[in-house]
C-alpha cells in the first residue's frame, strides 16, 4: 500500500540531545511540540497526556532514558545504570497500567547492564532501535487485520490508536488506514472518548489529514450504531493484554465491546507484542489507574456541575478474552483467544 499517503504524522522526534513530543492536549487547532531535555521532563510529559498510546509512551521512555545518560558520566553500563536508577524508576511510575513503558524501560536497563564504556551509544541505538521496530510491527498488523474484513464494511474505534499513539502508523488505526486503501472499510466512526476526547480530538483529525472520511458519535449512541446496522467491526487498542487475553484499555472499550456482543458486531484488538503481559495472569490484576476528579468536573478549565459533587475517574477498563473475536499482534492474528492460545505464541 502507500505508505507515504497513510502513514504522515510522526507525534515523537530525536534531535539527538533532547526530545520533542507533540503536544496532543492542544491538537486538532494547534500543532505545537513540547521539546523535553531531561529524563524527567518526559516522564512529566507522560503523566500530563503530551504523549498518549501505550506504544508511544514506551518509546518516549526509552528516549528518557537516553536523556538521563546524558547528564551522568560513568565508565561502563552498570555503573551508569546505578547512577541512573532514580531516574529511570521516575519513568517508570508515570503511567502505571501501560505495559509497554515497563517493556520499553526493561529493555533499555538490559541494554545497559551488558554495556562496556560506550554505553551511551548504545542505550540511544536502543531507543532508535525501539522506535523502528514499532513502525514496521504496526504496518505489519495493518496489513493482517484488514485481510479479515470483508469489502464494504463499517467500523468503529474508540480512543486513539494512531501515529499519534505510536511510532506511526497506528495499531487499530493502522488496521482502519490499511483497510480503507485496500477498498475493504467503507465507513469509519469514531467515539469521542470522555473525558479527554482522543477520539474527537485526535482520531478524527488524523483521519481527515489521511484524507479518510469519519464520523464522529457520543460515547452512548455506539450500541445503536451497531443496532441499526452501520457498524461490523469494533477495532480498539490496548494498553495491556493478559495472559488469558483479557484487555486493558481506554474506559469505554468494554462497553462497546458488550454491545457488540448483543448485536454480532466482531471485535477486533490490535497491540504489539510488547502489549501482550504473559506475567499477568487476568484482567482482575490489573491495577488500573484512576486520574483527577476534576477532569470530570471540568471542561476547557470551567466547571460543569455543581459544587459538591464528586467523580470516578479511571482511565481504563477491561474487556474479557470471552468478548474478543480477534486478536492481531505483528506475530500473528489469534481467533477468539484463550490461555493455551496466547501461550502458543507467546510463551509463558
Amino acid at each position: 500500500m502507500d505508505f507515504d499517503r497513510y502513514d504522515r504524522i510522526r507525534p515523537i522526534r530525536w534531535l539527538g540531545d533532547r526530545l520533542a513530543l507533540l503536544d496532543q492536549r492542544k491538537l486538532p487547532f494547534l500543532v505545537e511540540y513540547v521539546e523535553c531535555r531531561d529524563s524527567a521532563s518526559v516522564a512529566q510529559a507522560i503523566r500530563d497526556l503530551v504523549v498518549r498510546g501505550a506504544p508511544a509512551i514506551g518509546i518516549a521512555a526509552a528516549y528518557g532514558v537516553v536523556l538521563a545518560g546524558q547528564s551522568i558520566s560513568a565508565r561502563h553500563g552498570v555503573e551508569a545504570l546505578e547512577k541512573m536508577a532514580p531516574a529511570i524508576e521516575q519513568l517508570q511510575a508515570s503511567r502505571p497500567t501501560a505495559v509497554n513503558l515497563m517493556w520499553a524501560i526493561a529493555r533499555m536497563r538490559h541494554a545497559l547492564s551488558g554495556a562496556g564504556i560506550g554505553w551511551l551509544r548504545i542505550i540511544e541505538a536502543e531507543a532508535r532501535a525501539i522506535e523502528a521496530e514499532d513502525l514496521a510491527a504496526n504496518r505489519e498488523m495493518g496489513m493482517l487485520g484488514a485481510a479479515l474484513i470483508k469489502a464494504g464494511t463499517g467500523v468503529l474505534t474508540h480512543c486513539n490508536t494512531g501515529s499519534l499513539a505510536t511510532a506511526g502508523f497506528g495499531t487499530a488505526l493502522g488496521v482502519i488506514r490499511a483497510g480503507v486503501a485496500n477498498g475493504r472499510i467503507e465507513r469509519v466512526f469514531a467515539s469521542e472518548t470522555r473525558p479527554w476526547l482522543q477520539g474527537a480530538r485526535l482520531t478524527a483529525w488524523e483521519l481527515q489529514e489521511d484524507g479518510i472520511p469519519v464520523t464522529l458519535i457520543a460515547d452512548g449512541a455506539s450500541a445503536h450504531l451497531m443496532k441499526i446496522g452501520k457498524v461490523q467491526w469494533l477495532i480498539v487498542g490496548a494498553d495491556r493484554i493478559c495472559a488469558n487475553g483479557d484487555t486493558a484499555n481506554k474506559i469505554g472499550t468494554y462497553a462497546h465491546a458488550l454491545a457488540a456482543k448483543r448485536h454480532g458486531v466482531k471485535v477486533m484488538v490490535v497491540a504489539p507484542s510488547s502489549t501482550v503481559d504473559m506475567a499477568t495472569a487476568t484482567g482482575d490484576d490489573i491495577h488500573i489507574e484512576e486520574r483527577d476528579q476534576a477532569e470530570l468536573l471540568s471542561l476547557n478549565g470551567a466547571r460543569t456541575v455543581a459544587d459538591g459533587v464528586a467523580s470516578f475517574n479511571p482511565v481504563f477498563d477491561i474487556t474479557p478474552a470471552d468478548l474478543v473475536d480477534v486478536l492481531v499482534t505483528e506475530k500473528g492474528v489469534i481467533e477468539r483467544p484463550d490461555p493455551e492460545k496466547m501461550r502458543a505464541m507467546f510463551g509463558s
